[in-house]
């Protein structure tokens, strides 16, 4: 029965490329990497047809991205000393930061056993990261929510990090020493072994920073010079988001995974893109009925320079693009099922980016 389950999802799903209308999707490559995977980062064109693929020594903790000279930077998971620290870890640790070249070469690394789901190389050469801190004890007690006594060895925080090109530490903030106990509350159904489960940081303009926090539903911009909320949202309208980003006109585009919603019981997940002047939703997509469409982990949203939205649902191995008027136009679902922790064929994606010709000058 444990093959039959396993393979069921194999039984039901086509792979490949399934939709292209190529008078609106957005022409260009994605890159992705399956998250359990040995570290294959695969690039299409909008064919589906793979243009180049990287074979790097780490499997995914958990993506990478194409950076503005060609080169890849890959966040690699290492199995070492920490890897059992607590049960969900080793799920989506990483360990080690690299940047290679289009043959896979390795031109910079960084390790740090605590690193976690993202990073992103900075200008001067090195990389804003998530890492995680033991939450003292007395302070872990105080934590509103989650599941009681779900975390016997103690709980967790994260620290979000910044290093030069040296690996000199140049910036950090403490989740624990921000947050507030009463009213940044985990999810009920959350195992208190991580207070704030960080899963995306990105630095804005202005010395500040935009990161999610899942176990809180909450996305928040901080002041790097004073570590202060300068905007926040949260479980009001989230429900355990990943991947916001800052688009052009000022707006957060974000994947709203919706595994547990406080005004909606269905599961079912949605891309917003947010005002965060109002906190109101300008734009979402949304499947009908809406649990066509759910990923209750990872997954991301980016916006494309023709306007359209490349959205990754993630547990599922799905990348699409959705026009403004939420027409899918191109759609391809990862292929490559390799097994996950718990021994499941798996063909999850943590998150897709996009690419127009001009931005890989090695395929011109």
């Amino acid at each position: 029965m444990t093959t039959i389950d396993q393979q069921s999802r194999r039984r039901m799903a086509r792979t490949g490329l399934t939709a292209l209308d190529e008078t609106r999707a957005c022409p260009g490559y994605t890159l992705y990497a399956p998250i359990f995977g040995s570290g294959t980062v695969h690039l299409l064109d909008l064919h589906g047809q793979e243009v180049h693929r990287w074979a790097l020594p780490y499997p995914p903790g958990l993506y990478g991205y194409l950076l503005p000279n060609g080169h890849l930077f890959y966040l690699g998971k290492v199995h070492d000393a920490t890897w059992d620290r607590f049960p969900a870890w080793h799920r989506f640790k990483g360990g080690i930061l690299l940047e290679v070249d289009w043959h896979g070469n390795i031109v910079w690394e960084y390790r740090d056993p605590d690193h976690h789901h993202d990073a992103r190389r900075t200008p001067s050469g090195g990389a804003l990261y998530l890492a995680l801190e033991r939450v003292p004890e007395a302070l872990a007690a105080r934590v509103q929510g989650g599941v009681p006594g779900s975390a016997p060895e103690g709980m967790w925080a994260d620290v979000l990090v910044e290093i030069d090109a040296a690996g000199q530490r140049l910036w950090e903030w403490h989740a624990a020493e921000h947050l507030d106990v009463e009213t940044d509350r985990l999810t009920f159904n959350d195992a208190r072994d991580e207070w704030s489960h960080a899963n995306t940081v990105v630095p804005l303009p202005d010395e500040r920073v935009l990161v999610s926090f899942r176990n809180l539903s909450t996305v928040a911009i901080i002041n790097k010079r004073t570590g202060a909320f300068v905007w926040k949202l949260g479980p009001e309208v989230l429900a355990q988001q990943h991947d916001p980003s800052l688009l052009a006109n000022g707006h957060i585009l974000l994947f709203d995974n919706g595994a547990h919603r406080r005004d909606y019981a269905m599961s079912a997940s949605r891309v917003l893109e947010i005002d965060p002047t109002t906190n109101t939703i300008v734009w979402e997509y949304r499947d009908s009925p809406p649990y066509n469409f759910f990923s209750p982990t990872i997954s991301g949203a980016r916006r494309l320079p023709n306007g359209n939205t490349l959205i990754t649902e993630g547990n599922f191995g799905r990348m699409f693009q959705a026009t403004p008027d939420q027409q899918v136009v191109w759609e391809y679902i990862n292929p490559y099922f390799p097994a996950g922790p718990d021994g499941a064929l798996v063909n999850g994606v943590f998150r897709a980016t996009h690419y127009l010709p001009e931005d890989i000058p090695t395929l011109r």
